[in-house]
C-alpha cells in the first residue's frame, strides 16, 4: 500500500512536531515535509507533491489562504486542509474560496486532526465540529449568513458536473473525466450556476457538500492515548510513549 505523504506548514516548530506525532501515529502515514512560511509550503509543495498540505492559517510569506490556492493550482491532485485558532463561517468560506477542503480548528487538533486528514484522502470535506452542521443538508442558516439556493432538480450529467467541481477539478479536469469538450464543460457549468442562481465557484461547493454531492465526514473522536493537546494559544507539549 502507498504511503500517505502528508506536508505540515506552521511557523511553530513545536505545533509542526505535535501534528507529525499525531499524524504518524497512523502506520501509513509519512510526514514528508514541513514549512514555516507560506511561500515556503507553496515550494515544499511543488517539490515534494504530497497527498495532503495542512496550512496553517496565520503564517508568514503568504497565509494559509494563499498558499492553498497555490498549492492548488499548481498541483490539484494535493488535498488542503487550514487550521485556525479562529473560528467563524465565513472564514469557513474562505476555506473554500482557497480551494482547500478542510478547516480544522487548532483546539480539536488532537481529536480530529487523524479523521480530517482521512476524510479528504478520501474525497470528502471535513469542517470544525461547532460549524460543519452549516454543511449539512439539514442546517438552519443563521440570520445574516450567505444563502443558497434551495435542492432543485439536476441531470445525473449536472450532478457529475457540480460534485467535480465541488471537488476542486478544473473546467479542463471536468472534461477530461467526463470524456467531453472543455467548451461543452464550460457550457454545463455556466448553464448549472445560471440554474442554481449560483455566483462563484465557492457557491458551487457550498451546493454540492449541502445537497450530499460531496459527502461530509462523520465525526468519531479519536481517543489514542497519548495525543497532544493544540489548544488556542497554547503550543503542544511533546509526550514520550512507549517503543
Amino acid at each position: 500500500m502507498n504511503r500517505y505523504r502528508i506536508l505540515v506548514a506552521d511557523d511553530h516548530e513545536v505545533v509542526r512536531h505535535g501534528l507529525r506525532v499525531l499524524l504518524e501515529r497512523h502506520p501509513q502515514w509519512a510526514v514528508c515535509g514541513e514549512a514555516a512560511s507560506g511561500d515556503e509550503a507553496v515550494a515544499k509543495s511543488v517539490e515534494l507533491r504530497p497527498d495532503l498540505a495542512i496550512l496553517d492559517i496565520g503564517m508568514p510569506g503568504g497565509n494559509g489562504f494563499e498558499a492553498a490556492r497555490k498549492i492548488v493550482e499548481a498541483n490539484p491532485s494535493t488535498k488542503v486542509l487550514i487550521l485556525s485558532l479562529y473560528e467563524s463561517e465565513q472564514l469557513m468560506r474562505e476555506v473554500l474560496q482557497s480551494g482547500a477542503r478542510g478547516y480544522l480548528l487548532k483546539s480539536d487538533a488532537s481529536r480530529f486532526l487523524v479523521i480530517a486528514a482521512e476524510a479528504l484522502r478520501n474525497g470528502k470535506t471535513f469542517f470544525t465540529p461547532k460549524y460543519d452542521h452549516l454543511m449539512r443538508p439539514s442546517s438552519t442558516r443563521q440570520e445574516g449568513a450567505a444563502k443558497l439556493p434551495s435542492v432543485v432538480s439536476l441531470t445525473p450529467r449536472e450532478q457529475e458536473v457540480v460534485r467535480l467541481l465541488g471537488e476542486g477539478k478544473s473546467t479542463r479536469e471536468v472534461a477530461q473525466k467526463l470524456n467531453m469538450a472543455v467548451k461543452t464543460a464550460e457550457t454545463h457549468r455556466a448553464h448549472i450556476m445560471h440554474k442554481l442562481d449560483l455566483h462563484s465557484i465557492t457557491d458551487v461547493v457550498l451546493y454540492a457538500v449541502r445537497n450530499g454531492l460531496i459527502p461530509i465526514a462523520e465525526r468519531v473522536e479519536e481517543t489514542a492515548p497519548g495525543t497532544l493537546d493544540i489548544a488556542v494559544g497554547v503550543e503542544p507539549v511533546p509526550v514520550s510513549t512507549p517503543e
